[in-house]
């Protein structure tokens, strides 16, 4: 199977391996339960940034990326005027994308439109299948999902940009909403929301 074997003694998959910020990481956050506006919206926004470039390069810059952005709270980042997307421009710390920096001011504004409605947290987690994927290797961890494609038309419908389907299933990946983590990782069903198996936990 596609894991290594760390200095520890664990399995992890290759891309947490080596890199101590990535193995980190994995091994203390990624695919745990976010259900918290705030946090799902730093993580949405993100994830939009990451498209086109690898995790590592958003993860070295996200304390600077929670600097420019208020902290990811939606209500300062929806009041960001020109100025800001000057400032941001001009901020080396981030990524200095126009499309993306106006999209996660767009994208804050849609979140407040949703507290009057369903909420981001209980639209994003609405989405959650009835089965988490199994993977083996690393081929074998899927990049899109039904549920993603569903929930990426549903964002986009109620505002939002730069979430494609295939953001949208890292989303679901990063804040436990599916499990892939490989069979044979130590980190494997360790959310408390699904067992080994891809069988949902019950009270979870």
């Amino acid at each position: 199977m596609d894991v290594t074997i760390g200095d520890d003694g664990l399995a992890r998959p290759a891309w947490a391996g080596s890199d101590p910020m990535l193995r980190e990481y994995y091994d203390t956050e990624w695919g745990m339960p976010v259900r918290d506006e705030r946090g799902l919206f730093e993580r949405l926004s993100l994830e939009a940034f990451q498209s086109g470039l690898s995790w590592a390069t958003i993860l070295r810059k996200r304390d600077n990326f929670r600097s420019a952005f208020a902290d990811f709270d939606p209500d300062r980042v929806a009041a960001f005027g020109d100025a800001d997307v000057a400032r941001l421009l001009g901020d080396a710390g981030i990524i200095r994308n126009r499309a993306k920096i106006e999209a996660t001011i767009r994208n804050a504004a849609a979140t407040i439109s949703l507290r009057g409605d369903v909420g981001l947290a209980d639209l994003i987690w609405s989405f959650r299948p009835e089965r988490t994927p199994t993977p083996r290797t690393a081929s074998e961890v899927p990049t899109t999902s039904d549920e993603s494609r569903a929930m990426a038309s549903e964002l986009k419908r109620r505002g939002f940009s730069f979430v494609g389907p295939t953001t949208a299933f890292a989303l679901m990946e990063a804040v436990g909403i599916v499990d892939t983590h490989l069979l044979g990782s130590h980190r494997r069903g360790s959310s408390g929301l699904w067992r080994a198996d891809g069988a949902p936990v019950q009270d979870g």
